[in-house]
This record gives C-alpha cells, structure tokens and sequence, in this order.
C-alpha cells in the first residue's frame, strides 16, 4: 500500500492506468500547488481530465466549512463514485481530503501522496481521516484507507526547518513506544536536514503501518500512537482557539516531555529513562510557552480525548524507552504535576 516513488513516477502511473476512474481531482494548499503540484504534472501520465481543488493552507482550514466547499464543488463538477481524489500535501491536506473522499457519495476512491515529513511518516498512514470541531483536534472523522499512499522523499527539500523539525517529533515518538533501535538511531541526528533524515523515513513509516495492521479501528495496541498527544493535542487546540496555531510536532514534543515525566510519576518508568527521553527531546524542541494556560484550560481539554471512557482520561505512557502502554488512568494530582514541571523547563 506504501510506494516509494522513482524520479519517473511509474508506479503512481501504473496504478493510475490499471483502473478504471471517471476523473481525477487534485486538492493542493497554495503551498503544495506551487511547489509540488508543478512536479506531480510534470510526471503524470494519464488521459482522464482532472481538477485542481486548492484550499487555503494551515490548520485553522481543517473544517466542517472547508469540507463542505469541497463536497460543493465536487457535487458542481458531477464528480461519480468511480472519481479519484489525490490528496497531495501535508497533514492536514491528507486528513481532509481523506475525511472528503470518504464520505462523498458514500465513499469515492482516494490516494495521498505526502509532501510533509509529518505526513509521510505519520498522517498519511493508517486510514485515518478527519477534521477538527470548532478548536478540538479531529473529533469528526472516519476510518478509511486510501487506495495507495505514494511517497517521493524529494518533496521534503521544498520544507522549512519548522517543517521537518514538526514530522520528526512523530518519528522520535515511533521510537519510543515501539522500537528502541530506532529512538537511538535518531538521537545521534546532530543537524536535522533532509540528507540526514531520510534514510530513517522508511523505519517510522513501518513502525506506524505494523501498528494500524494490528488494530485498525484503535481498540488496543493503535492506542499507543498517542503518546505524546494527549497533552499535546490540548494545548495545540488552546493554541488554536486563541488565534495562534502551533505545528503539531511542537505540540507531541511538548506533549511526550510531560507524558515522559507523568510516567515516571505513575512509577512505569526510571527517572533516569525520563531524563534521557525529554533531554533528548529538548535537544531538538525550543520551550513552547504555556504560561497563559490554566491548568483547568488544559483539563478541560483532556477531559475531551477521543480516547476517554467513562468521562476518565485514558493516556498511553511509555512503559520502557521503546513500549508503551494504553487505557493507563493517571491521577489529577500527577497530571497537573506532570505540567507544573514543564512550565519549570522555561526557567532550568
């Protein structure tokens, strides 16, 4: 289902050649239109008419109001149920546009071809699709696996640092819940570039397929993903709310740095692994300012999770550098402990 494309793209029209689509449309960011979108027509070969949907970039345009004016303007262009929608940018690109194509009609064919580093290794992996409800991060959403996820790592020499740094948050976290080789392989990355990032894309982009191979619908072990992302989801969503979206990279970095030191408070790990995980961490992540968030802004939020049961807030925490562990119920006093020690980080 993961396709490392060539420089000729063959595969991607190979594929596009041995099935039988009525048309194809391309949703892009103004991002992704300019910089990727030139090269994917430059190499694709087909006969079938196709459509450019642009939106506008960022996270803030992951809505309900984006994903209606898709579904408008397939509906205008009389897109049928044997259309493909190649969704050809990032994170939020690939988790809208599959959220879009999913629920089309019932269900129109979709692929993603990644151009993040966050997507290929992370977002665009495991047929989860969604948008997020007013500031809270993907509550709406379907499981959906995209007809094929092409990957061309060149893409990733048109990122900003930011960028990279942002998809290598998810790689680090593949690490820490499920392959201690790989954590260790990526802490020895001195300069994060492309150069030294891409030979362990393919490693990450394993690690999260294994994972959705076993538990699709996330009822078990896919729960482990979210390491990082309880904490981190609510304070990108404040983030949000205000008016002051965060790459969500920093937000898992920031969120695997208190969910480090949580477990170790909930006596699952050494505190000599939880210095080891967020000084590493911290090696690549500035301090990310939480300062005007109360902790009951924050509670608030984790009291929402997707992976809550019985209004208890259900966190995966490392139980070992390289396992991890789901459905662990912390109490309040070290969640709130677990916070208070990173706001401390700004002064160490």
């Amino acid at each position: 289902m993961i396709t490392i494309l060539n420089d000729d793209f063959s595969q991607l029209n190979s594929f596009l050649h041995g099935k039988s689509f009525s048309k194809i449309f391309i949703l892009v960011d103004e991002n992704t239109h300019e910089y990727c979108l030139p090269v994917l027509l430059g190499n694709m070969e087909t006969d079938l008419g196709f459509e450019i949907l642009e939106v506008e970039a960022g996270e803030e345009m992951k809505n309900i109001q984006t994903a209606n004016q898709l579904w408008e303007i397939l509906t205008e262009m009389q897109a049928d149920r044997k259309a493909l929608v190649i969704n050809l940018g990032g994170g939020v690109i690939t988790d809208m546009g599959g959220f879009v194509a999913s629920t089309y009609k019932r269900g129109v064919h979709f692929i993603n071809i990644p151009t993040t580093l966050l997507s290929m290794c992370d977002a665009s992996i495991g047929g989860k699709t969604g948008i997020d409800l007013m500031h809270y991060k993907n509550m709406v959403g379907t499981f959906a696996f995209p007809e094929q996820i092409f990957i061309y790592p060149k893409f990733l020499e048109t990122l900003p640092f930011k960028e990279l740094r942002s998809g290598f948050a998810e790689m680090l976290k593949h690490g820490l819940i499920a392959d201690k080789s790989h954590w260790e392989s990526l802490i020895q990355i001195h300069k994060l570039d492309v150069e030294t990032i891409i030979p362990h894309i393919h490693t990450s982009m394993d690690i999260k397929q294994d994972v959705v191979e076993k538990d699709f619908h996330e009822r078990n072990i896919r729960k482990t993903l979210n390491f990082g992302h309880t904490i981190g989801h609510s304070v990108e969503s404040l983030c949000l709310s205000q008016g002051n979206p965060i790459l969500h990279g920093e937000a898992v970095a920031m969120g695997m740095i208190c969910e480090a030191h949580l477990a170790y408070l909930e006596d699952l790990i050494s505190k000599q692994d939880a210095e080891t995980v967020i000084e590493n961490i911290q090696r690549y992540y500035p301090y990310l300012d939480i300062s005007d968030f109360t902790d009951e802004a924050i509670t608030a939020l984790l009291l929402n999770d997707k992976k809550n049961t019985d209004s208890k807030i259900n966190f995966s925490l490392l139980s070992a550098i390289g396992a991890c562990t789901y459905d662990h119920q912390c109490t309040q006093k070290n969640i709130l402990e677990s916070l208070n020690f990173y706001r401390k980080l700004n002064n160490a």
